[in-house]
C-alpha cells in the first residue's frame, strides 16, 4: 500500500508485505569490482566505462572482485566476466592557468583514453 508523501512504497527496495518470493536463493545479484584502479558496483549485462584496459575490442577479461551481494548477503571472492566493446576517448579538458600582470598563460588539454566493457556474467 502507497504512502502519501516523499516516502512511497519502492518496489526495487523491498517486496510488499505478504507478496510471493520469486527471487531464486544463491544467486549473485551484484559484484564489487576492481579495474582500472577504481571500484565498481556491477550488475550481469551492465555496460560501464572504465580507464583503457590492455585488451582488444570483443576479448574477455576478468576483473579483480571483492565482493559479490545477493539475496543471502555479501560475500568475499567469486567470479565476474566481461567483454570489451570498445576502446573510446573522454570529453576534451581544456586546463588554462596564468598569472596576473606577469604576461604568463599557458593553455594545455587532454582527452582520457577510456574503454566501454559490457558485464556478462557474475558467478558466486
Amino acid at each position: 500500500m502507497a504512502r502519501a508523501g516523499p516516502f512511497r512504497y519502492c518496489p526495487r527496495s523491498r517486496p510488499e508485505p505478504g507478496a510471493p518470493s520469486y527471487v531464486e536463493k544463491n544467486v549473485a545479484d551484484y559484484a564489487v569490482i576492481a579495474l582500472g584502479g577504481k571500484q565498481y558496483r556491477v550488475r550481469e549485462g551492465e555496460r560501464i566505462v572504465v580507464d583503457r584496459v590492455a585488451a582488444e575490442p570483443g576479448e574477455t577479461i576478468s576483473p579483480r572482485v571483492l565482493a559479490i551481494g545477493g539475496t543471502d548477503g555479501i560475500s568475499d571472492g567469486g567470479t565476474v566476466t566481461a567483454e570489451v566493446e570498445e576502446h573510446v576517448l573522454g570529453p576534451k579538458i581544456t586546463v588554462f592557468t596564468y598569472r596576473a600582470k606577469k604576461d604568463s598563460k599557458r593553455k594545455m588539454g587532454h582527452r582520457s583514453r577510456l574503454s566501454r566493457v559490457r558485464i556478462t556474467g557474475i558467478g558466486g
